[in-house]
């Protein structure tokens, strides 16, 4: 079984971010995967949709055997048990979330289907809070 090097970012804007994350975190590892390294968490202002909840923000590297498709189905999991109902690729627009589980990269693959684009594209070139965590990750 091959493993692929992964990165994620996490974010939370309802109720306490940061244990929001936490939590998410904790499902991702007992999913299997390894968690291999950890960005400080960073509060950013929600980007392309107005609201006054502050986002808590992490990146992560994890190892995982799971393939594009099924690591974002495993996240999309992770998204709604625990409460996050509106997906922004299904709603058409973002809202507050109590969780948000985005795959930036994934091994150095470039992938386009109608679920999923890796690299993220918006994350790795558009978002100034993105960049920021990511710094330490990408060269």
């Amino acid at each position: 079984m091959s493993q692929h090097e992964v990165i994620l970012l996490l974010g939370s804007n309802l109720g306490d971010g940061k244990k929001n994350i936490e939590e998410a975190l904790e499902k991702i590892k007992e999913g299997g995967n390894e968690m291999l390294k950890f960005s400080v968490f960073l509060t950013s202002e929600p980007v392309e949709f107005v609201s006054s909840n502050i986002f808590c923000n992490i990146a992560t590297i994890i190892r995982t055997h799971l393939s594009p498709i099924q690591l974002l189905d495993f996240v999309k999991s992770i998204e709604f048990e625990m409460g996050r109902i509106n997906d922004s690729k299904v709603s058409g627009g973002y809202s507050d979330r109590i969780i948000d589980i985005d795959i930036v990269k994934y091994d150095d693959l470039n992938f386009i289907s109608e679920r999923l684009e890796i690299p993220h594209k918006k994350h790795l070139f558009e978002r100034e809070f993105s960049r920021v965590l990511l710094n330490d990750f990408i060269k």
